[in-house]
């Protein structure tokens, strides 16, 4: 589908999936709550978990939020176009299905020329990722054609270059929070902002601030686990993702020597991947502590949310 397609489409009030350097989104019309119902009804998502507007740029923020801190704007010039969603409060004219409820909205600018592109014609879009509640995000347009079908209106955008979603920061109110880990690291965002940046631990029974926080999210039908060798998995029904080439003799058997951003492209694809090939286990090597690399503590909440 071309772009001029799609944009047709959103202003007609349809959904239409597209590319994100993230992940595929799953777009409506923000100022649309018809349309944005129909993102909840083709996701089977429930209506308490927020979703993010994307936007085509820094100026169209002020429409959402009647306050820019001082350290959040530090960050939007720094991060955007980028994998960083900010959480601000939010004027009341944007609608509660958005927002869950909350007294406050996400906003980011993806940094995809296609992304852009769209919401340029369109306007700001209300996206989360374009899969099935609690299913892998999709990373390739192929991924959203099996998800929903080979007729569901997509824009090819090729793979994600990141292939995990956003960082969520909760600026709102200090101190800011990190409230889903992404590629941007709370010590990546202070030195930014030059405000204390801290990392949430949210109870299943608070009402989530962020996508991707309070449900099972990413799971494939194939078992995930961390690989713990005295626990003597299938080697002929289990994919093994490892990052030190360690773990032998499994028949699928995938290896990114320590290259945690290919681990981080690659994830949801090899989960999909496995799912086709009906594997029954996926066991992925423990990681290395945080601070080894910045994607670190995404890839650790991505696998133990598909964990559950």
């Amino acid at each position: 589908m071309t772009i001029e397609e799609a944009s047709e489409l959103l202003r007609r009030g349809e959904v239409v999936a597209f590319p994100t350097e993230t992940v595929y989104g799953l777009g409506a019309d923000a100022w649309n709550p018809e349309a944005i119902k129909k993102i909840f009804a083709i996701k089977g998502r429930p209506g308490d978990n927020p979703l993010i507007i994307h936007l085509s740029g820094k100026s169209q923020v002020h429409n959402f939020t009647p306050r820019i801190p001082e350290a959040a704007q530090k960050l939007m010039d720094a991060c955007w176009p980028g994998p960083l969603t900010l959480v601000f409060e939010k004027k009341p004219e944007v609608f509660d299905i958005i927002t869950g409820g909350l007294p406050t909205v996400a906003l980011r600018v993806p940094d995809h020329p296609a992304a852009l592109d769209l919401i340029r014609r369109t306007g700001p879009l209300a996206a989360p990722s374009a899969n099935r509640s609690g299913r892998p995000s999709p990373t390739r347009s192929a991924h959203v054609r099996r998800e929903f079908g080979a007729t569901f209106p997509v824009v090819e955008g090729g793979l994600s270059d990141v292939g995990l979603e956003s960082t969520v920061l909760d600026v709102s109110r200090p101190p800011f929070t990190i409230l889903r880990p992404g590629k941007y690291t709370f010590r990546q965002l202070e030195s930014i902002a030059g405000v204390r940046v801290i990392a949430e631990k949210q109870t299943p029974a608070e009402k989530s601030r962020s996508p991707g926080v309070k449900y099972t999210h990413y799971r494939p039908s194939a078992n995930v686990t961390w690989y713990n060798p005295s626990r003597h998995p299938d080697k002929q029904q289990t994919l093994l993702i490892s990052h030190t080439g360690r773990p032998g003799g499994f028949r699928h058997h995938i290896h990114v020597d320590g290259d945690f951003e290919q681990l981080a492209r690659q994830l949801y694809d090899l989960f999909r991947m496995a799912d086709l090939q009906e594997l029954s286990d996926i066991s992925v090597e423990p990681l290395p502590p945080e601070h080894a690399h910045p994607l670190i503590a995404a890839l650790q909440n991505r696998i133990e949310k598909a964990i559950g």
